[in-house]
């Protein structure tokens, strides 16, 4: 059947009922999807792709970017208005993939119309919202959640395994560099847009809740900040640093993971050796007395375990495709959105007061 496009560039009626009857069977989620700009298009595609989903509709405001939905999924009924996709029967969850001040009412609206939400970080613009919108699903007994895309790569997997397996020790810190030129939001700040990669990672990995945040950040550009440096404090004597930088003249995705027993380098940009360990460590032999203090360093060998290349996004679709089909609690769900939501809020409160610590 040819496909046929009225004058704004949206399918025929015709088209769209035959997309709708396709893979319509009971095991397949359909989906909205709100947002075609940036990751959009990502989301898209895993989702057509998958056996277990099916994209039914996007809703973009932009003629451009409805016309390359149509170019690249012609089966998808293409809408400007979200109404479009909350209001219909044969959608069972929304991705939202927009600007986080859009979050908020758009998660509600399908919450409130019986969708599940697959929503993009950060959750909400504060943690009040994050709150009311996990009660709405919990009332509804509908499943949220949070794009934190970076637990789902072969990396943060890995060192997920090696520190439940008790391979570096017991930790000391965790320390990020996330840094570029650009790209400049215009209506959040480099916190916001960046931190949330680490700070689902931190909330992830480390098994103890945060006590305090404290944060500096500098405003050059536009009017928010676009250079900040984030320290967490955990109990047990772990601190996390993140430095985040739209002011880079290079891309730097480099972290360092210190424990007792080995130390960890995790760099993003990598092509193979992603991760590499090393057996490198201080042991304090003697503590009588200030000057007969006795280090020991230890310098071992160094070596790079083998991490699942995948493409995080893919799994992280199909991870929550299961957990609407059975029913799972995803453990990005809608309480770890807000729980990264509370340290962006006290971060940007501690800019706010130059650095004062902020208690959790």
């Amino acid at each position: 059947m040819s496909t046929v496009l009225n004058p704004v560039g949206e399918l025929s009626e015709a088209v769209v009922n035959e997309s709708m009857q396709k893979g319509s069977g009971d095991s397949v989620i359909k989906f909205g999807v709100i947002g075609y700009g940036y990751w959009g298009p990502n989301v898209v595609r895993n989702l057509d792709q998958q056996d277990g989903s099916k994209v039914i509709a996007v809703c973009d405001k932009s003629p451009t970017a409805r016309k390359r939905i149509h170019k690249s999924y012609p089966h998808v009924k293409v809408v400007s208005e979200t109404a479009d996709l909350l209001s219909s029967t044969d959608i069972d969850a929304i991705a939202i993939v927009t600007p986080v001040w859009t979050h908020y009412e758009l998660t509600k609206a399908a919450l409130e119309h019986g969708k599940h939400v697959f929503v993009e970080k950060p959750f909400t613009s504060d943690s009040a919202q994050a709150e009311e919108l996990i009660n709405l699903a919990a009332k509804k007994k509908l499943m949220i959640m949070v794009d934190h895309t970076f637990l789902f790569t072969g990396a943060v997997k890995k060192i997920g395994q090696l520190l439940d397996e008790g391979a570096l020790g017991k930790i000391y810190y965790y320390d990020s560099t996330r840094v570029n030129l650009g790209l400049f939001q215009h209506d959040v700040n480099v916190i916001w847009d960046l931190a949330p990669h680490d700070l689902s990672i931190i909330d992830h990995l480390i098994k103890e809740t945060p006590e305090a945040v404290s944060a500096t950040g500098q405003t050059h550009l536009n009017g928010h900040e676009d250079v900040a440096f984030i320290t967490v404090y955990f109990p047990n004597k772990i601190i996390a640093h993140i430095n985040v930088n739209w002011l880079s003249p290079v891309k730097v995705r480099t972290t360092l993971i210190g424990g007792e027993k080995k130390m960890l380098v995790w760099n993003d940009l990598e092509a193979d050796e992603k991760i590499k360990i090393y057996d490198k460590g201080v042991h304090i032999s003697s503590r009588e007395g200030l000057y007969n203090l006795l280090v020991n360093y230890r310098s071992g060998d160094m070596w790079a375990p083998q991490v699942e290349q995948v493409e995080a996004l893919k799994q992280e679709l199909a991870y929550f495709v299961d957990c609407v089909s059975n029913n799972h609690k995803p453990f990005n769900d809608g309480e770890a959105g807000l729980r990264v939501v509370k340290l962006l809020e006290a971060a940007n409160q501690s800019v706010s007061k130059r650095g004062a610590l902020v208690h959790l």
